[in-house]
């Protein structure tokens, strides 16, 4: 195709409307991919694209919302047909599964490309410690990428991928995405599956998404939402959206004092993005920033540094001339804390988490610089650390407060350099960051990435969004399925499809006799059981109680185990009621059994 295919709208539309072929498109990119591209650190090998390619025919595309889509994640993430590197040859290694994400990407219908770069072991801000290159920044090769997702960063800004997936522990996530004029959103830890992403520290780590577009960072977070079987170090749970209940102003949070560096323009781009923030009616309130700063210093002056000692210590000991020089007398520092340091800084952060807190008490959100500086590849080599630590302002103290955010393009300096800020939010505001992001996006109106195309009309269009409070999400399994009698039941409710999907194989389908209209019982069974496909649908908390109002013996509204491990409501069956009733597991849902006696 001559056309770019950059966001997740161009894909689907050269599908649908170009009737496109994807095993064209696909191995089209994976050829014009240049293999000495510091982004990247290995490509997929032409059989396993193959074999990727070969799965896709078996997926309905209407029922993959990814179908066809490349992406690329960060080399601290698992997946089959790779090794995982974090950067370091020596530590290098063959996963036995692929992580949580991967598999649901790959279900949802979208094609790994490759795997890319990143400082070290995730340890760094910069995107320059690494033994496989420096990823330069796509606007100037003078100035870095941002790390240590840069290569994630790198590959969106390009055009190469319409999404790519990194790693946030101290800002990661964010801070590329700033400097690469794209948007990265970092989901509140405890969100979205960590099982098969390598530790920096495991007990704040999230995955992050890079895109283009705030649309689609929304896309793909809506179908990695919900952990899996693995251990959750944090509390979560969805809350209700403040952005957009049309009932009062949105109070947004700036620093007191930014102090951003205005040798590359960021203090102008600040200022007038605050005026942005006056331009789109919401109240701006100045807050005191030092007890986040307080928190931020914790992550590398404290002892959480531990984690990352952990996941490296034996390579440390044997083999430590494998490891970026700069990165080990970073990871080092764990060995000047003891268990007394650990729970004394436990403690502190513990009180320092009440009086952050308070900041909601007065504001909705904050709008901070994503950072303060953007300083040129000669800078970090000079000061390797303290360059490093001068861009975690604004982002070291979110994950350990257990914070989300988004960061999103801002303005273009009178350098031409990007500069991107960051909304922030307590957790499980994802859904307003996105809304919020989104009309921050259409507001701004800059070019897509390394000045790709304008932002267009196509890409506004909110089409998939994670999780809130007043939704739940409802696994439906036969006459309420799209197209059959009762699925006006649900689009009276103002029910949202999500997706088809499966359960787990724990569970047994019957056809019940004399039901009219015509429905299926779905029955967890201790053994013999199959997988049966179901729809997913959002619907308002609100709808819920009329909802089951109409549901009759012997169906109700319980807990069902999809086949990713994920738990959700939906319709389950009484055994005392199904005496007389056919098995059907066989036909593997109530869809096909249908088809077969109609």
């Amino acid at each position: 195709m001559n056309e770019k295919l950059l966001t997740l709208s161009d894909w689907k539309g050269a599908y649908e409307n170009l009737n496109a072929n994807p095993t064209d498109l696909i191995q089209e990119l994976h050829a014009s991919i240049d293999k000495s591209d510091p982004a990247w650190i290995s490509l997929c090998s032409d059989d396993f694209l193959n074999v990727q390619l070969k799965k896709l025919e078996s997926l309905d595309r209407l029922k993959c919302p990814l179908y066809g889509v490349p992406f690329a994640i960060k080399d601290n993430i698992d997946a089959l047909g790779f090794n995982t590197t974090a950067a370091c040859p020596k530590f290098s290694f063959a996963p036995e599964q692929n992580a949580t994400l991967v598999t649901r990407l790959q279900k949802a219908g979208a094609i790994l490309i490759g795997k890319t770069n990143l400082d070290q072991f995730a340890t760094g801000l910069v995107g320059v410690r690494s033994p496989y290159g420096h990823v330069p920044n796509t606007f100037n090769e003078a100035y870095i990428s941002g790390g240590s997702s840069s290569g994630s960063a790198s590959v969106v800004a390009r055009g190469l991928v319409p999404f790519a997936i990194g790693t946030d522990t101290a800002g990661s996530g964010r801070i590329p995405a700033g400097f690469n004029n794209i948007v990265g959103l970092k989901p509140t830890p405890g969100s979205v599956p960590m099982k098969g992403v390598l530790p920096a520290c495991k007990t704040i780590d999230v995955f992050s998404i890079f895109a283009l577009t705030v649309a689609d960072a929304s896309t793909v977070l809506s179908l990695l939402q919900g952990t899996d079987d693995e251990p959750v170090f944090n509390c979560f749970q969805y809350m209700q959206a403040w952005f957009g209940d049309g009932q009062r102003k949105l109070k947004v949070g700036i620093p007191k004092n930014s102090h951003c560096d205005e040798r590359v323009g960021y203090q102008t781009s600040f200022d007038q993005s605050i005026e942005k923030l006056n331009a789109l009616n919401f109240d701006v309130v100045e807050i005191e920033m030092g007890t986040l700063n307080e928190v931020a210093k914790l992550l590398y002056e404290g002892p959480w540094v531990s984690e990352r000692y952990s996941v490296i210590q034996g390579l440390l000991s044997s083999h430590p001339h494998h490891i970026d020089p700069t990165v080990k007398k970073v990871i080092e520092k764990a060995n000047d804390f003891d268990s007394k340091d650990t729970f004394n800084a436990m403690y502190r952060l513990a009180e320092l988490k009440v009086l952050a807190n308070a900041i909601w008490i007065n504001v909705d959100v904050l709008m901070v610089p994503t950072a303060p500086t953007l300083p040129t590849l000669s800078e970090v080599a000079l000061e390797p650390i303290k360059k490093n630590s001068e861009l975690g302002e604004f982002t070291n103290f979110v994950n350990l407060l257990g914070w989300c955010a988004i960061s999103v393009p801002a303005a273009l300096t009178s350098m031409g350099l990007p500069f991107g800020v960051t909304f922030i939010a307590p957790g499980g505001f994802e859904h307003a960051l996105i809304s919020l992001g989104h009309d921050w996006q259409a507001h701004c109106e800059l070019p897509l990435g390394a000045n790709l195309e304008d932002y267009s009309q196509q890409d506004r269009n909110l089409s998939s969004m994670p999780l809130k409070a007043d939704d739940i999400q409802i696994a439906v399994v036969g006459a309420h399925l799209k197209g059959f009698p009762l699925h006006w039941q649900l689009q009276q409710r103002h029910c949202k499809f999500v997706t088809v999907t499966k359960t787990s194989n724990a569970y047994q389908l019957v056809a019940l006799d004399a039901s009219v209209p015509p429905k299926p019982g779905l029955l967890r069974v201790n053994e013999g059981g199959s997988s049966i496909e179901v729809e997913l649908y959002r619907m308002p908390s609100s709808e819920v109680g009329s909802f089951l109002g109409l549901i009759q013996h012997p169906l109700g509204l319980g807990s069902i185990e999809l086949e990713n491990g994920e738990w959700v409501k939906g319709f389950v069956c009484e055994a005392a009621g199904i005496d007389r009733s056919k098995d059907i597991s066989h036909f593997g849902g109530w869809r096909k059994y249908t088809a077969s006696i109609s």
